[in-house]
């Protein structure tokens, strides 16, 4: 039994007096919001637009107890399918992206590839790795995000962050811990309002050429067919998942609707709606027969969220 069912009705109202009917939905399931297609409902869901409406937010649960889950994208996120308590906050409405000098400020619920993209119209470079990375801004920091040799710590500046209680912080680079597949928001359970990159001039035709060869590996190498939370695990020292999986045997194994990609082992995908329990049982026999075959433990990447139906 949801041991916040007592105090539903009082949470409820006192968010729909900072949120427009629109940006607030009960019982929503998390699965339409998913890049997995998998995830229990929301108790109650809201889509700020605003710092103050976070805030607010923050606040209100600190103040009794609520638990608080923040949303971007969920590209990286398996969601279990009895859902989260207490009150999901998807920031994807909190998305504007500006320049200042060879600076593109973005906010946490700006999608990465949409700030590359913008650096590139302003022909600002650096941001070209995350042509194809499809979490948020606020996500990207949260896990160092990167791909094919670039990662976030290349080109951050500085982050605003808030705590759990709604208190505003400002974290230089080296404040910010990143390392691989990790942070300090990570760490202490911070919330991205806003990412500043530091970029530098670049040719325009250079800049455009290298996210069409990203794009062009990604599509060609990656299920994109399918939902997926992307790259499952962690790369271990000196080697690569996939290819550990690969030569486990296990491309294609299934269990329920979650399958090991038959074209990229270091993914798993939902090929007929799959459970979360389906995907987790997946992964732990991957991480079970990599183990006995080459004695190399396999971490995960991805965050898994919410509670068991």
């Amino acid at each position: 039994m949801n041991r916040y069912v007592w105090e539903m009705n009082v949470m409820e109202a006192f968010l729909r007096t900072i949120y427009d009917e629109s940006h607030i939905k009960i019982n929503e399931p998390l699965r339409n919001y998913a890049y997995t297609k998998i995830g229990g409902s929301a108790d109650v869901l809201v889509f700020p637009v605003n710092e103050e409406q976070v805030q607010q937010t923050l606040q209100y649960a600190d103040l009794h107890e609520i638990p608080v889950t923040i949303l971007g994208n969920a590209s990286n996120v398996l969601i279990r399918d009895g859902g989260i308590r207490g009150i999901v906050m998807n920031l994807t409405l909190m998305n504007g992206i500006e320049r200042q000098g060879n600076k593109v400020i973005a906010k946490g619920g700006a999608s990465l590839i949409e700030t590359s993209r913008f650096a590139l119209s302003h022909t600002l470079s650096g941001l070209e790795f995350a042509c194809g990375i499809p979490g948020t801004v606020g996500g990207a920091v949260y896990m160092n995000a990167g791909a094919y040799g670039g990662e976030v710590s290349d080109v951050i500046d500085h982050a605003v962050v808030l705590t759990v209680a709604g208190e505003r912080r400002i974290l230089s680079k080296d404040e910010l811990g990143l390392e691989y597949r990790n942070s300090a928001v990570a760490k202490q359970n911070l919330i991205v309002l806003e990412a500043t990159f530091t970029l530098r001039p670049g040719v325009r035709e250079e800049m455009e050429a290298k996210m069409n060869e990203l794009t062009f590996l990604r599509e060609s190498k990656q299920p994109l067919e399918y939902p997926s939370c992307g790259s499952v695990f962690k790369r271990p020292p000196n080697l690569f998942a996939g290819k550990l999986i690969q030569d486990a045997g296990l491309q294609g194994v299934r269990i329920g609707g979650a399958q090991v990609s038959t074209k990229h082992a270091g993914f798993i995908v939902n090929v007929g709606e799959s459970t979360s329990d389906d995907y987790l049982s997946v992964i732990r026999l991957v991480q079970q027969k990599v183990k006995e075959a080459f004695d190399v433990e396999l971490q995960m990447e991805v965050k898994v969220i919410g509670e068991d139906e």
